[in-house]
C-alpha cells in the first residue's frame, strides 16, 4: 500500500493490471484486527459499482480503493462505517510501486492494486469469520473505546441480572435476556450487514445463531454469559492487535515535532514536517535529529540505537550522514536536509513494514484456504450433531441442539486464522526495529530455509573504502612518510588519497603545505615540501624514476600478495617509504559468517575484484572466493548453487549485484546500498552488519516456530472442547472460551517475537 517505498511484493504473487483512469482514495480505518476484518471490507467495497480494486492493510489500518469518477468517496467511507469500523480520515492515494520477482521468475507486480494471488486470498477469506467491531479510536485506553464501553455495559448488566434473579427469581429469565440483548443486538446487526455485503459466515452470525438457539431451548443465562465472554475475548484481541500495530508506528514518535531552521542569518523553530530538501538546520547537543541529512559543520557522537539498534554512538563529522530520530551527543551540528519528512529513514521503514505485512507467507495462504472450507464444515457438523441423534436414535432434542450450538462456537476459526498473520506481523515489526527489513511474510518465511549465502565483497563483507594498513619507513621515519604523503594528497577526493589523509589525522601527523602539486595521469602525484621534490605513486611508476632497492621490492611483493594496494613515496632520488592500503573486512564480518555457519548456512564470496585481493580477504574470513566476475556471472553462480539443491540468499549493495539479487531465493541489500539493489532485494540490512544476516535467519526460524505453536494451540483447544462437548462435559460458555481464549493466547504468543526478534 506504500507507493513511495517502491516495495517489491511476495514471490508467489502474480501481476494484475490496474486501470490508469479514475481515482484512488485512501481511508484511515481503526479497529481492523485480522485478515478476516480486511476480507469483510474488501468484499463489501468490491461489490460497489465503479470500484476497480481494493487494497486493505490491517497493520497500517488503511484501505485504498481504485474507482472511477462515478463513485463518491464519502459513500465508500459510509459503507466501511456500516460494517462497524470507524473511518478517521481519507484522501487521495497516488503513485506506483516497483517491480519484483517470483521464485526463479522475474515479473512485474503493482502494489497500487492487488495481484491475482491477493485477490484469491480475498476471495478465500471472504467466507471466514469477521470480528465484531464497535470501534472507536484505535488510540487511547481501551475502556474509552466503544468496544470497551459495550463490554463493560454488558458485564454490568450481567451482574445486575444475577442480582435481580436472586431477589425476584420469577424475573430471572427476563433479566438475563435483557443483559444478553445489550451485547447481542450490535453483534446481530453487524452479522446481517456483513451477510448483506457478501460475508455470510462471520463469527457474528455464528454467535447470533448460538445465542438465539440457546434462548429457544431455555439456556438464557448461559447465552448471556457467552455473549459477554465473546465481547471480552474480542476486546483482548483488539488490545493485543493494537500493541502489534503500535510497535512499529511507535517509530514515528522518535522524530521530533520541531526543528531549528537557519534562515536569513538567524535560527527559528519550525515544524519538522515543513522542512524541505536543501534546508540547513541546527541540531543542539542532546537533541534528536529532526530529518535525514548531511553534516555541513560540526562534529559529535550520534546515538543511532533508536533507528538501527547500534549500541555504540558513532562519531560523525562534515559530510557524514545522519538519520531522523537519532540523538546528537556532545557537539552542535549544522545539517543539510536530504529528505522530506514523508521520505526520511523512519517514515520509509514504517511504510516498508506496513506494506510488507500485506504480502502473505505461503503458510498464511494455506491457512486461509483451509479455513475457507473449515467454516462451512463446522456449520454442517454442528447441524448434524443437533439433528442426527434425535432423529435416528431418539435422543433428547434439547440436549443435542445445545451441543450443536456449542460446536458452532468451538468451530469458529478466529484463533486459527489469526495464528499466522499475528506472528508474521510481530516478526516483521521486530526485525524493522532492529534495522532488518523484510518485504513480506513470504520473505520472512523463506529466510529460515536458506542453506547458502552468497556475499558480494566490496561494501558487503568489506567497508567499501580503502584504509591504510601498513606504513613502512625506509629513507624517512614512519611519521615523516605519512606527513609528506598527506601533504601531496591534500585537497584530493580520490579514495586512496582520502585513506592516507584519514591515517595522517588518526596518527596526528603534521601535514605541511606542498608546492607545485600536480597529478600524473595513471601514475601518481608530484609536488615539493621544504624544497624536496616528492612523488607518490604505483611501484611501477616509481621504478621508472629511481631503481627500487631489493628490500623495497620484496616488501612490495609481500604486501601485494596480501591483496593490498601499495604506493611508493619518493623523496628526491630516495625511496622514503611504502604505504599499503586495502578495503578491509567489516569488523563483524568474521563473526557474522561464523554465526551463519552455526545456523547451518554455508557461505561463498562472489566478487568482481581481482583474484589475489579476493583470496586474501577470503582467507582472513574463512570463506571460499569466486573472483573476477561480471554481474551475469554472479547470477550464473546463484543458478548453479540452486541447481545443486541449495536455497540461496544473495547479499550485496551495488548495481552489479542486482541480477544476482533477483535470481536468488532471497536477495538481501546491505546498508546504504544503491536504490537498484534495495528495490530488487527482498530484504535489507539497514546498518550493514554481516551479523544481521544471521539475525534475519534466526528471526525467521523463531517466527515459523511461533506459527507452529499457535496452530497447535488453536487446533488442540478446539479438539479437546469438541470431544468434551459431545460427551456432555462442557457447554456453551467453555465453548466460546475455546475460541476467544485461544485467539488471545495465540496473539499473546506472537507478541513475544517483539522482544525476542533479531537475536542470534
Amino acid at each position: 500500500m506504500c507507493e513511495a517505498c517502491n516495495l517489491p511484493g511476495s514471490r508467489e504473487e502474480k501481476p494484475k493490471a490496474v486501470p490508469t483512469q479514475g481515482q484512488r482514495t485512501r481511508y484511515r480505518v481503526s479497529g481492523m484486527d485480522c485478515a478476516s476484518c480486511a476480507a469483510k471490507i474488501d468484499t463489501a467495497l468490491r461489490r460497489t459499482p465503479g470500484v476497480a480494486d481494493v487494497s486493505v492493510s490491517v497493520p497500517a489500518g488503511t484501505v485504498t480503493v481504485a474507482h472511477d469518477d462515478t463513485v463518491v468517496p464519502a459513500a465508500l467511507a459510509q459503507r466501511i462505517k456500516t460494517l462497524g469500523y470507524k473511518v478517521t480520515g481519507q484522501g487521495p492515494a497516488d503513485g506506483t510501486a516497483a517491480p519484483s520477482k517470483s521464485d526463479h521468475q522475474e515479473h512485474q507486480h503493482d502494489h497500487d492494486g492487488h495481484d491475482d494471488a491477493h485477490d484469491h486470498d480475498a476471495e478465500t477469506t471472504a467466507g471466514l469469520h469477521g470480528h465484531m467491531h464497535d470501534h472507536g479510536a484505535s488510540e487511547g485506553p481501551w475502556w474509552r473505546s466503544q468496544r470497551g464501553l459495550l463490554t463493560i455495559a454488558c458485564g454490568v448488566a450481567l451482574v445486575a441480572a444475577y442480582v435481580v434473579g436472586q431477589v425476584a427469581p420469577v424475573t430471572e429469565r427476563w433479566a438475563f435476556l435483557a443483559a444478553m440483548a445489550i451485547g447481542l443486538v450490535p453483534i446481530a446487526r453487524r452479522a446481517f450487514v456483513a451477510a448483506r455485503f457478501g460475508t455470510p459466515f462471520s463469527i457474528e452470525m455464528l454467535m447470533t445463531i448460538a445465542a438465539v438457539g440457546a434462548v429457544i431451548i431455555g439456556a438464557t443465562e448461559e447465552a448471556a454469559m457467552v455473549v459477554f465472554l465473546f465481547l471480552v475475548g474480542e476486546l483482548l484481541e483488539g488490545v493485543a492487535a493494537g500493541r502489534a500495530r503500535a510497535s512499529i508506528q511507535g517509530l514515528t514518535k522518535l522524530v521530533p515535532k520541531t526543528a531549528l531552521l537557519e534562515r536569513n542569518g538567524s535560527t527559528e523553530e519550525v515544524p519538522a514536517e515543513s522542512l524541505t530538501v536543501g534546508s540547513v538546520i541546527l541540531v543542539r547537543p542532546g537533541d534528536r535529529v529532526p530529518a535525514d541529512g548531511e553534516i555541513v559543520s560540526g562534529e559529535s557522537a550520534v546515538d543511532e540505537a533508536p533507528v538501527t539498534g547500534e549500541s555504540v554512538p558513532k562519531r560523525k563529522s562534515v559530510d557524514d550522514t545522519v538519520f531522523a530520530g537519532t540523538i546528537n551527543g556532545d557537539g552542535a551540528l549544522r545539517v543539510r536536509v536530504t529528505a522530506a519528512a514523508q521520505d526520511n529513514t523512519i517514515a520509509r521503514i514504517v511504510r516498508l513494514v506496513e506494506e510488507a505485512q500485506e504480502a502473505k507467507a505461503p503458510t498464511e495462504r494455506f491457512i486461509d484456504r483451509f479455513s475457507r472450507y473449515y467454516t462451512p464444515a463446522v456449520l454442517v457438523v454442528g447441524a448434524l450433531v443437533a439433528i442426527v441423534p434425535p432423529l435416528l436414535f431418539g435422543a433428547p432434542w434439547g440436549e443435542w441442539v445445545y451441543k450443536g450450538l456449542a460446536i458452532l462456537l468451538i468451530g469458529c476459526p478466529c484463533a486459527l486464522v489469526i495464528s499466522t498473520p499475528a506472528a508474521i506481523a510481530a516478526g516483521l515489526s521486530a526485525g524493522a526495529r532492529r534495522g532488518l527489513l523484510m518485504k513480506g511474510g513470504a520473505v520472512l518465511e523463506s529466510l529460515g530455509k536458506i542453506t547458502m549465502a552468497a556475499f558480494d565483497k566490496t561494501g558487503t563483507l568489506t567497508e567499501g573504502k580503502p584504509k591504510v594498513t601498513d606504513v613502512i619507513p625506509m629513507a624517512r621515519s614512519e611519521r615523516e612518510v605519512l606527513s609528506l604523503a598527506a601533504a601531496l594528497e591534500t585537497g584530493s577526493s580520490h579514495p586512496l588519497a582520502t585513506a592516507i589523509l584519514a591515517k595522517a589525522a588518526e596518527a596526528k601527523a603534521p601535514v605541511p603545505p606542498a608546492a607545485d602539486g600536480a597529478a600524473v595521469g595513471g601514475k601518481g602525484v608530484t609536488g615539493s615540501v621544504g624544497g624536496v621534490s616528492l612523488f607518490l605513486g604505483s611501484p611501477k611508476a616509481a621504478g621508472e624514476k629511481v631503481a627500487l632497492p631489493p628490500e623495497a621490492e620484496a616488501r612490495i611483493g609481500a604486501l601485494q600478495e596480501e591483496g593490498k594496494t601499495v604506493s611508493v613515496l619518493l623523496a628526491g632520488d630516495q625511496v622514503a617509504g611504502l604505504i599499503a592500503m586495502r578495503d578491509e573486512p567489516r569488523p563483524d564480518a568474521k563473526a557474522g559468517l561464523e554465526a551463519l555457519k552455526k545456523a547451518g548456512v554455508e557461505a561463498v564470496m562472489v566478487t568482481g575484484d581481482n583474484s589475489r585481493t579476493a583470496q586474501a580477504i577470503a582467507t582472513s574470513l574463512g570463506i571460499e572466493p569466486r573472483a573476477e566476475l561480471l554481474p551475469q556471472d554472479k547470477q550464473t553462480i546463484v543458478r548453479e548453487l540452486q541447481a545443486k539443491g541449495q536455497v540461496v540468499a544473495k547479499i550485496g549493495d551495488g548495481i552489479n549485484d542486482a541480477p544476482g539479487l533477483a535470481a536468488a531465493d532471497v536477495g538481501i541489500a546491505m546498508g546504504g546500498g544503491t536504490d537498484v539493489a534495495l528495490e530488487t532485494a527482498d530484504a535489507a540490512v539497514l546498518h550493514g552488519r554481516v551479523t544481521d544476516v544471521a539475525r534475519m535467519v534466526r528471526l525467521s526460524r523463531d517466527t515459523m516456530a511461533n506459527i507452529r505453536q499457535n496452530i497447535t494451540i488453536a487446533l488442540s483447544l478446539k479438539a479437546v472442547f469438541l470431544v468434551t462437548t459431545i460427551l456432555g462435559i462442557t457447554g456453551l460458555w467453555p465453548a466460546i472460551l475455546a475460541d476467544t481464549g485461544a485467539t488471545v493466547l495465540v496473539t499473546a504468543n506472537a507478541m513475544r517475537l517483539l522482544a525476542a526478534g533479531g537475536r542470534t
